[in-house]
């Protein structure tokens, strides 16, 4: 069994970034205080900790002919759990960063993949691969 990771972010808005991790993506809601949540991120624990003067710089990173946003966070889906966020997420009237689509097509690591960003514009990437063997080959 993998071991879930722990990732923690910086957010202005607490109550708009909890609706969005609980309501649009889903995640189950842990612990939390007046200045931070936990939730359930596909098995890992994310907490978004309220920062009012953040202010997120936003870079990226030419990929496959995708302008990457960097830095970016995300979860490795099954292909079907892939195709059913990505219906719900445009269900949702989601912005994408990168639109759903298959990457690498007929490569090493050929992936389905997309990019959006939570309402503080922390990149999310969710991706799934057909035969989950390619997501380290080279």
């Amino acid at each position: 069994m993998i071991q879930p990771f722990h990732f923690a972010i910086p957010v202005q808005n607490l109550k708009l970034c909890r609706d969005f991790y609980g309501g649009i993506l889903n995640c189950k809601e842990g612990r939390s205080t007046k200045s931070w949540v936990d939730f359930d991120f596909f098995g890992h624990q994310l907490v978004i900790h309220q920062k009012e003067d953040f202010k997120p710089q936003r870079i990226s990173n030419p990929v496959d002919g995708y302008d990457v946003p960097v830095p970016h966070f995300g979860v490795v889906l099954t292909w079907e759990d892939w195709h059913t966020l990505a219906n719900n997420l445009k269900e949702s009237n989601t912005t994408f960063i990168i639109a759903p689509c298959i990457r690498f097509q007929g490569e090493v690591g050929e992936q389905a993949t997309m990019f959006f960003n939570d309402p503080e514009k922390n990149a999310l990437e969710f991706k799934a691969f057909k035969d989950i063997g390619q997501l380290f080959a080279k």
